[in-house]
């Protein structure tokens, strides 16, 4: 923790830019194909945790990532539509959702430590600084 009350995460250089967001935290796994409305950026399918709540402008982070080589277009066809989300942390990415993050500039980091499920909660803001590595949490007020 820093002496600004952050906790940073740490891990090996991600995929994007840097960016800043609040945290839409899920322990599901995520699919951008089969999970979401990707016209709105909204969770489609009722048995997922996150199911009404809406990716647009957030930071998700999630168990790890689901499905094949759909989910990759699907992220490039949401950041044309500007319905991604800002960014992705995963417990563990796979190379599919890595190459679609990388088609769609979006940010994309796993293998954190700590565990960014066991620290990271929706609400708290984000720093995500895929070519350091890093990954800072504010936590929430209130």
């Amino acid at each position: 923790m820093t002496q600004d009350g952050e906790i940073v995460l740490r891990g090996h250089p991600g995929i994007g830019p840097r960016v800043e967001g609040e945290a839409l935290v899920s322990h599901q796994g995520f699919s951008a194909r089969y999970d979401l409305n990707r016209k709105t950026g909204v969770f489609s399918r009722e048995a997922h945790d996150l199911y009404g709540q809406s990716i647009v402008g957030k930071v998700l982070v999630h168990t790890t990532a689901k499905g094949g080589v759909a989910t990759a277009w699907a992220l490039l066809d949401m950041r044309a539509q500007g319905t991604a989300p800002l960014g992705i942390i995963f417990q563990t990415a796979n190379p599919i959702m890595a190459q679609g993050a990388a088609l769609a500039e979006l940010p994309l980091m796993d293998r954190l430590d700590p565990d960014p499920l066991s620290v990271i909660e929706s609400g708290d803001w984000l720093v995500v600084d895929p070519p350091a590595g890093e990954v800072r949490v504010r936590k929430r007020k209130g």
